[in-house]
């Protein structure tokens, strides 16, 4: 198929139409600021544009086209406005309908009801705490929500659209899987998944929270106190983060592992608290903007604001408050640990970019840009490059068969802070890839976090 003669390109996605006779091609640049639809003739490999977008900072591909079986029309989703919503096309690129707007955003498409014209999407028009499923007619009218229950919801469809899997759980509640009516009512359930030793944990449920930044941005987070929580004590605080795009920390649904091992440690005496940052998801394109060129930087001042907050509750030792995260979240570790002045007493970086110039191309060019162009904003972003400010603890874990986060982010960090005289501890686990998940590692390393904080907070 002919895609054009530039060849320094990201052929994104590739789904056939509906009459088998037809490919659509979504070609983005290098840049990745501009995505172009292309209709491709597989006869004779002929080409072309259908719909093109544009962003001036970076546009996140989706896998919401959806030909319609009329032939003559499909369904799909842009962030234009600053949030994701649906559009109808025709075949020629003309648009016929805006499904959904609003300042929230579409999540995915699940499914589509030609013969009743409907849609069915998950979204965040709840809030961006929970994800819930919708359904929109094609022409725009009739928005309403299916799923009833609070907490963050995973749809499966059935292909004629009558009935959906519904996999869904909250912040204190495991996931449970039911099957519903395409109108949300309970066909049956699948699996409570009731998990009875529950009850034997003494959960402390999350309080969900708004916190301002020094520019008036409001800043969801969420903070889980100890079951025998005594206001007039003072306590010391764990921050948990990831900061990055696609993901956010702060949501209404089960946390898994990580969780359980806050729930422990708030047993041990420790306050948890997490902020969703600038540049997190949940919340459209245009909380995700600002960290344009820049990584690290809005995200932690946005983070230093929510430790100022913490900073004013009488209830928090203001001496002692530490930071954890893994991957972007161990990245962001390693800037709170250098450059917060000390604000932080102990931090935990779990498979940490160190420097940008390590990482994969789609996803560092996607926001920091071309090298050799935004040199400064690749130093700039690099934690690794401010590694003479650590004042406080600072323990890392790295698999050693990291094939996300290679290992020589780890390794190229201890250099540097060798030349500079200083010591931190590192954990090296052998073959383990980037989430480091066996259990016998996984309790290894968990054991140590916990013995380090409890040490060091």
């Amino acid at each position: 198929m002919d895609t054009g003669e530039n060849t320094d390109i990201y052929i994104a996605r590739v789904n056939w139409l509906t009459d088998s006779k037809h490919l659509a091609i979504q070609r983005l640049n290098r840049q990745q600021t501009v995505l172009d639809l292309l209709i491709a003739d597989v006869t004779n490999g002929q080409t072309r544009t259908a719909l093109n977008e544009t962003d001036q900072y970076w546009i996140n591909v989706s896998n919401d086209l959806h030909f319609l079986k009329d032939g003559k029309r499909f369904l799909w989703s842009s962030e234009r406005s600053g949030y994701r919503h649906l559009y109808l096309y025709d075949l020629e690129g003309k648009q016929l309908a805006q499904l959904t707007k609003g300042e929230w955003e579409v999540s995915a498409v699940d499914a589509v009801d030609e013969p009743k014209g409907l849609v069915y999407f998950t979204g965040t028009a709840k809030s961006p705490l929970e994800r819930h499923l919708y359904r929109v007619s094609l022409d725009g009218s009739a928005i309403s929500r299916i799923t009833i229950h609070n907490g963050t919801h995973g749809v499966n469809m059935a292909p004629d659209t009558s009935a959906f899997v519904d996999t869904y759980s909250d912040a204190v509640t495991p996931p449970r899987q039911d099957v519903a009516r395409a109108d949300g009512s309970l066909l049956r359930v699948i699996n409570e998944n009731k998990v009875a030793e529950l009850a034997d944990y003494h959960l402390s449920a999350p309080h969900f929270l708004s916190v301002k930044a020094h520019d008036g941005m409001p800043l969801n987070a969420m903070m889980i106190k100890p079951a025998d929580f005594d206001a007039s004590k003072k306590y010391p605080v764990l921050v948990f983060t990831y900061g990055g795009p696609h993901a956010q920390v702060v949501l209404n649904a089960w946390g898994g592992n990580t969780a359980l091992w806050h729930q422990l440690m708030t047993q041990k005496g420790y306050i948890i608290f997490a902020l969703d940052n600038r540049g997190s998801a949940g919340r459209g394109h245009v909380f995700e903007e600002p960290i344009h060129y820049n990584l690290g930087a809005v995200e932690l001042s946005d983070q230093r604001d929510g430790v100022a907050y913490l900073k004013s509750l009488p209830y928090v030792d203001a001496e002692r408050i530490g930071i954890w995260g893994w991957s972007y979240g161990g990245h962001m570790t390693l800037h709170a640990m250098f450059e917060s002045g000390g604000e932080f007493k102990a931090g935990f970086a779990g498979g940490p970019v160190t420097d940008w110039h390590f990482y994969d191309s789609i996803y560092t060019e996607r926001y920091l840009g071309l090298l050799p162009q935004n040199e400064k904003g690749y130093r700039a972003s690099s934690p690794i490059d401010r590694a003479e400010g650590l004042k406080g603890k600072l323990l890392i874990a790295h698999g050693t068969g990291d094939d996300n986060v290679h290992f020589a982010n780890t390794l190229s960090l201890i250099n540097e802070l060798i030349d500079l005289g200083k010591y931190v501890e590192v954990m090296p686990f052998p073959g383990r890839g980037h989430g480091v998940s066996d259990p016998a590692a996984r309790k290894v390393l968990m054991n140590r976090v916990t013995q380090f904080f409890l040490d060091n907070l």
